[in-house]
C-alpha cells in the first residue's frame, strides 16, 4: 500500500517565514540599539535623546538591583557572620559561667563546712569533758543494725561502751574497735534502746529507735503531762549515758483506748545522714575500763 506525503500549505510557510525573519529584526534592532547606546556614552561625555531615554527605563531597573545587592550583603552576608560570632560568644560565655558556677559550689561547699567545724569546735571548747574528735568515713545502712565507721580506734584511746556526740546532742554508742578505726551503734537503729525522760517533768520511759523514723518512747503513763514539742533528754540509768544529754522532741502524741501507757513518737535532734565528724566522750573512761578489767593509757587530745 502506498504512502501518501502530506504537504503543508503554501499560506503556513509563508507565515513561518516571516516569524523568523520579524525575530531576526528585533534581534538586529536591539543589538544596534545597544550598540548605539555605548557608542554615544564613550563619545563626547554627553548623554543623547536615545541614551536619556534608556537611562530613564533601566534607572529603576539598576535602583532595584542595587538594593537587593545591598539588602543580600548587609542582611544575609553581615547578619550571618555575626550570628557565627554570637554563636561563639555564646559558647565561650555558657563556659565561663559553668566555671564559675563550679567554683561558686565550692566556695558555698567549704563556707558551711567551716561554719560546721566550726560549730562542733565551739561545742567541744565549751562543753567541760575530754573527748576525742572522730571524722565519719562510712556507714552501714542495714535497717536493724544502723552503724557508722569514724577513723579513731584502740591507738586513740577509744574502748567498746563509750558515747559519741555532736554539738547537737546523742549519736550513738561504741560497739567494735579496731586499732585505728571503731564502729559506732546509731541511737535510731532498731536494735537500740536508751533510758530517757521528757525534761520539763523528768517523767522517764524507754526510748527505742525506729529507724528512719526517729525514736518510739514507751512505758509513759496516760496520766503523764507530755505534748508535742517537748524535749527529750537521758535519763542517766544505766551507766552507759550521762544524764541530761539531748535525744530529740515530741513529734506525736496518741493514747489508746485500752493500755496503761501513751503511744509518743520522738524525732531525733541530731540529722544522722548529715554526720561529718563526731565527739567520743572520754568522761567514763575509767569507769568503763575497770568494769572490763582492761588497762588503757590515757590519752590527751
Amino acid at each position: 500500500m502506498n504512502k501518501k506525503v502530506l504537504k503543508k500549505p503554501a499560506n503556513v510557510k509563508k507565515t513561518q517565514t516571516r516569524f523568523v525573519t520579524a525575530r531576526l529584526l528585533v534581534l538586529c534592532g536591539a543589538v544596534l540599539f545597544f550598540a548605539l547606546f555605548l557608542f554615544g556614552s564613550t563619545v563626547g561625555g554627553k548623554f543623547g535623546v536615545v541614551q536619556q531615554m534608556i537611562m530613564q527605563g533601566l534607572g529603576p531597573v539598576q535602583g532595584g538591583v542595587s538594593q537587593v545587592v545591598r539588602y543580600f550583603k548587609e542582611v544575609v552576608t553581615d547578619d550571618y557572620l555575626a550570628l557565627w560570632s554570637i554563636r561563639d560568644d555564646n559558647k565561650r560565655l555558657r563556659l565561663l559561667i559553668a566555671d564559675y558556677q563550679q567554683q561558686l559550689d565550692q566556695y558555698r561547699e567549704a563556707y558551711a563546712r567551716n561554719r560546721y567545724l566550726e560549730n562542733e569546735l565551739n561545742f567541744k571548747k565549751e562543753e567541760n569533758f575530754p573527748s576525742l574528735t572522730a571524722r565519719v568515713i562510712g556507714k552501714d545502712p542495714s535497717f536493724w543494725f544502723q552503724t557508722l565507721i569514724v577513723d579513731r580506734g584502740k591507738s586513740g584511746g577509744v574502748i567498746e561502751g563509750m558515747v559519741a556526740r555532736t554539738s547537737l546532742g546523742v549519736v550513738g554508742q561504741v560497739i567494735q574497735v579496731s586499732d585505728n578505726y571503731s564502729k559506732i551503734l546509731l541511737t535510731n537503729a532498731p536494735s537500740s534502746a536508751i533510758d530517757a525522760m521528757i525534761q520539763k517533768n523528768r517523767v522517764r520511759g524507754i526510748l527505742k529507735g525506729a529507724a528512719d523514723k526517729g525514736y518510739i518512747l514507751y512505758y509513759i503513763l496516760k496520766n503523764a503531762d507530755v505534748v508535742v514539742g517537748d524535749r527529750v533528754v537521758t535519763a542517766g540509768i544505766g551507766g552507759v549515758f550521762p544524764s541530761g544529754l539531748p535525744l530529740g522532741t515530741v513529734s506525736a502524741v496518741r493514747s489508746q483506748r485500752r493500755g496503761m501507757f501513751q503511744e509518743i513518737e520522738v524525732a531525733p535532734i541530731v540529722d544522722f545522714g548529715q554526720l561529718e565528724m563526731v565527739f567520743i566522750d572520754l568522761s567514763e573512761k575509767q569507769k568503763i575500763t575497770e568494769e572490763m578489767g582492761i588497762t588503757v593509757k590515757p590519752v590527751v587530745e
